[in-house]
């Protein structure tokens, strides 16, 4: 009777925080991803006098994770190395200083992303209010549950922040029992930073992809296959940069100063700064009919490494996003399917190669695009998945075979 009554306990604990933590979560992540969208704007206008400005900016951030928590360069991989229980704390300054990282990192033109940002928000939050209400140190399901709500809050996609943040710490193990406080929080922080005015991405799409003959089925799958490739790249490819730079050039500051240089040349050169930022401006030329040029998703996949290796601070999903987005503009062209769908589908699936997931990115395209495409996004993301080889913008992911 009294371990019945401990688990009923520690059940409303966890509802009861999972409301507090997303609502918390919920308020930061609007300052935060406002504040971004301010400046993003503010850069788009003034990009002649800020890109070149972007080597100094590298030093500044370096020297605040320096001087004030070293530990916090990890980023991400503390929020791994806690799920996978191999540490025991994640440093509170985290926060601020992925915060003001991610804000320098695009004011001055870097291309990043943002919602590895949201995600160690959340799951430092809700491991701190774990500890204080002395729930079990060992516990993944505060951690999942701080990541849903940074990731529901911020993008406004529940259901898929839910999923993506119980598949992603190990790869091929979904983290069942933090369903419901991971629900209550996503939810409960998606509602908190809509009322308070962060907007959702939604493109409904109005036609469905007819899958009614064997070649439409196969061209679904070629862009599967396709996009988990791309994913793969991205994934290969920013962690052997990592590496190379980290060995190569030792000193932080001198390789975020001096490799910055070549990186806000190309930024500043290339189409008034149309690869810097988040790259929602090539999301919203895919979706409403713009410009996207045959290379725009190299170019913004390989700008993208080359600020996050060299210690730009930003997350890698929105740009993979862009990456998915514009490519499946060209290959829409090539396989003759509708180009806006292939966006969508590229949108889901990019993501799907690069995270080493599969039902987030199912449930993104369901939530962003809407239901007419369900099996295509199916069909498109399980291909993708089944091409990752387990690989990750994660480098700390778990694999459980």
């Amino acid at each position: 009777m009294e371990n019945k009554s401990q688990t009923i306990v520690l059940s409303l604990k966890y509802v009861l925080l999972a409301i507090l933590t997303g609502v918390l979560v919920g308020i930061i992540d609007t300052v935060f991803g406002r504040g971004l969208l301010t400046i993003s704007d503010f850069r788009t206008g003034h990009y002649l006098y800020l890109i070149p400005f972007l080597p100094f900016a590298g030093l500044l951030i370096t020297w605040l994770y320096y001087h004030f928590s070293e530990t916090s360069l990890k980023g991400m991989t503390l929020v791994f190395e806690t799920g996978q229980k191999k540490r025991e704390d994640i440093p509170l300054l985290l926060i601020p200083l992925v915060m003001s990282g991610t804000w320098i990192t695009h004011l001055f033109g870097g291309s990043a992303g943002r919602e590895g940002v949201a995600v160690q928000i959340g799951a430092v939050l809700s491991h701190v209010l774990g500890r204080r209400f002395h729930l079990p140190k060992d516990s993944r399901v505060m951690l999942i549950t701080g990541m849903a709500a940074g990731f529901g809050g911020l993008f406004q996609t529940p259901l898929t922040a839910v999923f993506f943040s119980m598949e992603v710490i190990v790869a091929g193990k979904i983290q069942y029992e933090a369903l419901l406080p991971a629900l209550i929080a996503s939810y409960t922080a998606a509602y908190t930073s809509h009322t308070l005015g962060l907007e959702k991405l939604y493109v409904p799409l109005k036609d469905t992809l007819e899958i009614s003959d064997a070649g439409m089925a196969v061209r679904l799958i070629v862009l599967g296959i396709i996009f988990g490739l791309t994913g793969r790249l991205f994934s290969f490819l920013l962690a052997k940069s990592k590496k190379f730079f980290g060995e190569k050039i030792k000193n932080p500051y001198f390789r975020i100063g001096v490799i910055s240089i070549p990186l806000a040349l190309i930024l500043f050169l290339l189409y008034n700064g149309r690869y810097s930022g988040l790259g929602t401006n090539l999301i919203s030329a895919a979706f409403s009919g713009g410009m996207i040029y045959s290379y725009d998703w190299i170019l913004k996949l390989l700008l993208t490494i080359l600020t996050l290796a060299i210690g730009y601070q930003g997350g890698e999903v929105t740009p993979l996003f862009s990456i998915g987005a514009s490519l499946g503009i060209v290959l829409g062209g090539i396989l003759s399917i509708s180009p806006v769908h292939c966006a969508a589908l590229g949108y889901a699936a990019v993501f799907a190669g690069a995270t080493n997931t599969l039902l987030a990115p199912v449930l993104i395209g369901l939530e962003v695009f809407g239901a007419n495409d369900m099996v295509p996004f199916l069909i498109v993301c399980i291909f993708a998945y089944l091409v990752n080889g387990d690989k990750s913008i994660y480098g700390a992911q778990e694999v459980r075979k």
